[in-house]
């Protein structure tokens, strides 16, 4: 299956508790269909030290968010937007933006 979420991306979280937000696409977990996104659910977590280079103490880090949570941002417009798949002249396959209908991924 291709990922309509890819990491790098700009995505918009569409429901839930950080409905509304919008950030980068760090990490995509395909087997779990989450996505870890920056400044989204952001828990703390406590942390041993682990040697010289970094010590201990509480640290906030992204949790992963459900990929149905996600839309991706459209680049021309800057709103969120379905993502579909076209198969170019040459035999690419690539991402649609359905609001534009630009091609996501040159």
């Amino acid at each position: 299956m291709a990922a309509k979420i890819k990491k790098g991306d700009r995505v918009e979280v569409i429901t839930g508790a950080a409905k509304g937000m919008r950030g980068e696409v760090l990490q995509v977990l395909p087997k779990e269909n989450r996505a870890v996104v920056r400044g989204v659910a952001v828990a703390k977590r406590h942390q041993k030290p682990r040697g010289l280079g970094q010590p201990g103490g509480i640290v906030e880090k992204e949790m992963p968010v459900h990929i149905s949570n996600l839309m991706l941002i459209d680049p021309q417009t800057d709103k969120p937007t379905r993502v579909g798949f076209r198969i170019l002249e040459d035999g690419r396959k690539v991402r649609v933006a359905k609001r534009s209908g630009n091609v996501i991924d040159g």
